[in-house]
């Protein structure tokens, strides 16, 4: 065989959905999330947060996407010029690289916000040629000088009706085709909220909303990140009673800053438990609050283990040392 195919014959048998590698385990499976490097750094800045989580053996990696953020420069003229001032790699090139390096599945985010539909099912198109077989759908958040999500024109404004555009790809109905074309096969993911969403009226309103993302075609629910299990419990819980059947994957971020003690509760609108909070009151330096939020971490994970939770999956935000200390202590 030549090398094409040899290479073919690789991809192909690296694929698996999310919810087969769940189903075939019988012991909780370890993942984990990496952000994109801002631009101008490489594949190797990824690496560094992703090499010493490779032990755990993780069948697949999260890639997150952000959108282009920009700024307007006064120009000689007096004009205004829309210049980007953060872009981050492309994800269909980094799950590529991912898959090529390390032998897993990568798992790429697909937000609405900053995309046409036609962008998206571009991207899509690209991420099946590659071989990617899983996408976590999202809305995606507000400009930061947007108070509220502005969705694009011509693009997707909610979670779901990204869910919709993924399915109809998966059977095989692509944009202004007549003709159904040939199928994708995407295992979609979709975001749960053991806290509720920030801009959901209520808890009950907001399990509504996940319903509906899993009623059109989500098999699998990765969590925002909590520090309290029983939220995750509690919302597990939720979901079943109002028939929400699929695997729900609890996400988790220790804590490594003193910047995250105020960061994380206003960004990621959850809270602490009182114990945490009162061994936090404590610190006064960084290191102090990483042994602190890593032994919580442990904590939360043995228990989650323990209830049978289908995957740990943690939020590395591109430095993995503090989850390779958990995940030693656990897997």
């Amino acid at each position: 065989m030549d090398i094409i195919v040899l290479t073919c014959l690789f991809v192909f048998l690296l694929i698996m959905k999310v919810t087969d590698y769940i189903k075939n385990s019988k012991e909780t499976i370890f993942s984990f999330e990496i952000i994109p490097p801002l631009k101008g750094k490489g594949i190797e800045d990824i690496c560094a947060g992703i090499d010493p989580l490779m032990e755990f053996k993780p069948p697949f990696i999260n890639v997150t996407y952000h959108r282009e953020e920009y700024e307007y420069k006064k120009m000689g003229n007096g004009l205004l010029k829309k210049v980007s001032v953060k872009k981050r790699p492309g994800t269909v090139g980094i799950c590529a690289a991912l898959m090529n390096r390390y032998k897993v599945d990568a798992i790429p985010h697909i937000i609405c916000g900053g995309f046409t539909k036609e962008e998206t099912e571009s991207a899509l198109i690209d991420l099946k040629f590659l071989g990617v077989d899983n996408v976590l759908a999202l809305r995606g958040d507000p400009m930061k000088n947007e108070a509220a999500f502005v969705p694009t024109e011509g693009g997707s404004k909610y979670a779901v009706d990204l869910i919709n555009q993924i399915k109809d790809m998966n059977n095989g109905q692509y944009l202004y085709e007549e003709t159904k074309n040939s199928p994708s096969n995407f295992c979609i993911g979709a975001a749960g909220y053991p806290e509720k969403h920030f801009e959901a009226m209520n808890l009950n309103s907001d399990m509504k909303h996940l319903k509906k993302k899993v009623d059109a075609g989500a098999e699998f629910i990765v969590t925002q990140l909590f520090y309290d299990n029983e939220k995750y419990f509690s919302f597990v819980k939720k979901c079943r009673d109002i028939g929400i059947t699929v695997p729900i994957i609890p996400g988790l971020k220790p804590l490594t800053t003193l910047r995250h003690l105020s960061f994380i509760p206003k960004f990621f609108h959850v809270n602490f438990p009182e114990e945490l909070s009162n061994e936090l009151e404590k610190c006064k330096t960084n290191e102090e609050v990483q042994k602190i939020g890593v032994e919580w971490s442990i904590k939360q994970a043995k228990e989650l283990i323990k209830k049978e939770a289908p995957v740990l999956h943690f939020y590395t935000m591109g430095k993995g040392e503090a989850v390779r200390k958990i995940a030693s202590q656990v897997f």
